[in-house]
């Protein structure tokens, strides 16, 4: 048995994220985003290695860099205001001034992409109507713009052909049923490429270099998606590559030489590049920690960004070269005071449910956990509805199994990952099956010889913060506590509240949960902030104020109805944050005050007293936080 030191929050969170990649135009540098100050911002670093410089000086807003210019070492990157999910686009001058192009309250706005010559770029606003997202192109040298297509559907951009001639778009029906759309940018026709009856998914992925073909991603007549392509001028379909499990993306690099695939491999996400004419695999470098997760090809197809991702092994960054097959890490960014080996691997695992559905999981098991040992447990609610628990790294998760916690990971009915019908299966049903599924996953944490059955919580965010909730109102002997993260109380409330833009996936919620008018009864059924008064065990509720998901008074009013009946409740609301916990502080207090609350009312230990920490504060009913502000920041309005 391996006796693993405890490490603090802080240790595990000075463990930073990194993500995104683009070459700069010379392909000496790499652009990515990265939490190494405390908060992303915009970093770039040499591609033969050396140190990161820092690009954008954000203290108080997430600052995710998005793209280098094509042929200058401008940058492009998007900030939101204060978690609002309003983002704008930037641009990163050379002498270091930021502008944002895209002004507007309440206006949001997405980079889409660059044309092939790199002379423009693509992106679309909501600035004309809340509601909808027209696409504009942007000239580079003059940064004047040209609307391309006014939307009045919901369709959802995809990408522009090469030739620029098309634009592509995906509608979404439901989450189960979706169609494929083109533009033509010339006669200002828009055809309609997937008619189909019943539920079917089709989405676009890829033109090729001669945008001649479209390359899309269907489950027609499967129960996972595969690549399939279309000539355009004939209308002919032809199956491209299949796989024992979804394939999540399908991309060609920038002249056609490589593909890059996506898929599922048993809750993992992995990916596999391709010679594109002939389908020959490229031999990826292998990682004992983990596996490559993300890459991006560079212009001149010479060399690859890609990041590297495992349970006990957070993204590191690499490039690859494709004529020498040599590999070099860029960026390491797990802290030098943990031991990798400290960290657990997760072990897939699955249990039948009360109807005998097999339910696949993820279970993390401490080091010191044994049957002389036993240790308590948490269900580990991921998000959604759709979502999957995966393997890779969570510092979250990490921190709290060094910390003597076994956590399993349920992908409950109703995830994405397993097959169409099993993620249908949950569908205005939930606080009943998917639920049971949860409790089902009790009772199999309790028949492992080294879990303390009396000692099972459960721990969620967003959908996973409803599961929580749903726990405790509708099974509340069940769980011995309960840790809700910006969940959802109130179904009714929730779905007539949603934004604006948020109108093309109306139709998914009123399938997958019920329609707020003809469907109330049923959606305040399975709304916990109507039954908040059978909650008897202890529950702890994070929230960002500036959620625009899951608004503030569903954690408000869920406390409140708890607080009233002198129930045990412990409230933390971020008043600089929205639906996620973007700053490194404010991860530190909410994951530091988690573990107190755990250590007390499920581990049964009255004060948790932190690693190297002789005074503890003692544990609070209700806080409010909010990170301290830099008067001399440009985004010190936060």
């Amino acid at each position: 048995m391996r006796q693993a030191p405890q490490y603090t929050i802080n240790q595990f969170f000075n463990t930073f994220s990194i993500l995104n990649s683009s070459f700069s135009p010379d392909e000496r540098s790499i652009l990515y985003t990265s939490s190494q100050t405390g908060i992303l911002n915009a970093f770039a670093i040499p591609v033969r290695g050396g140190t990161p410089r820092q690009l954008t000086t954000s203290t108080t807003i997430a600052t995710y860099a998005v793209s280098y210019f094509p042929h200058d070492e401008r940058i492009l990157f998007v900030r939101d205001h204060c978690g609002d999910e309003n983002h704008h686009l930037y641009i990163l001058e050379d002498d270091a001034t930021e502008r944002d192009l895209t002004p507007g309250i309440g206006v949001k706005a997405k980079f889409l992409n660059w044309s092939h010559d790199g002379k423009h770029f693509y992106y679309e606003t909501n600035e004309r109507d809340r509601r909808f997202f027209d696409i504009y192109r942007m000239n580079v040298s003059r940064l004047d713009r040209t609307l391309v297509f006014r939307d009045t559907e919901g369709l959802k951009f995809h990408s522009v052909s090469p030739d620029e001639n098309y634009v592509v778009f995906g509608k979404n029906m439901t989450r189960a049923n979706c169609d494929i759309y083109l533009f033509s940018a010339q006669t200002g026709a828009m055809k309609h490429l997937t008619p189909h009856e019943g539920e079917v998914i089709f989405r676009p992925a890829s033109f090729d270099v001669d945008s001649q073909v479209l390359y899309y991603l269907t489950d027609e007549e499967s129960e996972f998606t595969y690549v399939a392509r279309m000539e355009l001028s004939t209308g002919k379909h032809s199956v491209v590559f299949k796989w024992p499990g979804n394939v999540f993306a399908y991309a060609l690099s920038k002249n056609g030489k490589y593909s890059i695939l996506l898929v599922d491999v048993e809750g993992q996400k992995k990916i596999k590049i391709r010679e594109h004419q002939t389908g020959e695999q490229i031999a990826l470098p292998a990682f004992p920690k983990g596996d490559v997760s993300s890459a991006v090809i560079s212009p001149s197809e010479r060399l690859m960004a890609f990041y590297v991702n495992g349970d006990r092994s957070p993204n590191m960054l690499y490039v690859y070269e494709f004529d020498t097959g040599e590999s070099r890490k860029l960026v390491d960014t797990l802290n030098p005071e943990i031991d990798s080996d400290d960290l657990v691997e997760s072990r897939s695992v699955s249990y039948q449910s009360f109807d005998g559905l097999k339910i696949p999981a993820f279970l993390w098991k401490p080091h010191q956990a044994s049957a002389e040992r036993k240790v308590p447990a948490l269900i580990w609610l991921h998000g959604g509805p759709g979502g999957q628990t995966r393997k890779g790294y969570s510092p979250r998760i990490q921190y709290l199994v060094n910390h003597g916690y076994a956590v399993l990971g349920v992908n409950y009915r109703g995830s994405s990952g397993y097959g169409k019908t099993f993620q249908a299966a949950d569908e205005r049903k939930h606080g009943r099956e998917p639920l049971w599924d949860c409790i089902e996953a009790k009772k199999f944490l309790a028949s492992l010889d080294f879990i303390d059955a009396s000692k099972i919580g459960v721990i969620g965010a967003s959908f996973g913060g409803y599961m929580v909730l749903a726990a405790l109102a509708f099974t509340p002997e069940e769980f011995a506590c309960g840790v809700d993260l910006f969940g959802i109380s109130n179904w009714v409330r929730m779905i007539e509240s949603f934004p604006a833009y948020w109108g093309s996936h109306l139709e998914f919620y009123y399938k997958k949960m019920g329609h707020p008018v003809t469907d109330r009864d049923l959606l305040h059924a399975l709304s916990p902030a109507f039954h908040a008064d059978r909650i008897i065990k202890p529950l702890m509720v994070v929230q960002g104020a500036n959620d625009p998901r899951v608004l503030r008074i569903e954690a408000d009013d869920i406390v409140e109805a708890i607080r009233k009946k002198n129930g045990t409740v412990e409230y933390l609301l971020f008043l600089d944050e929205g639906h996620g916990l973007t700053k490194k502080s404010n991860r530190i207090t909410a994951y530091d005050s988690i573990l107190k609350f755990l250590d007390k009312h499920l581990r049964g230990e009255e004060v948790y007293i932190p690693h190297n920490e002789k005074h503890p504060e003692e544990a609070f009913a209700s806080k409010v936080f909010q990170s301290q502000r830099s008067t001399k920041s440009t985004n010190s309005f936060c």
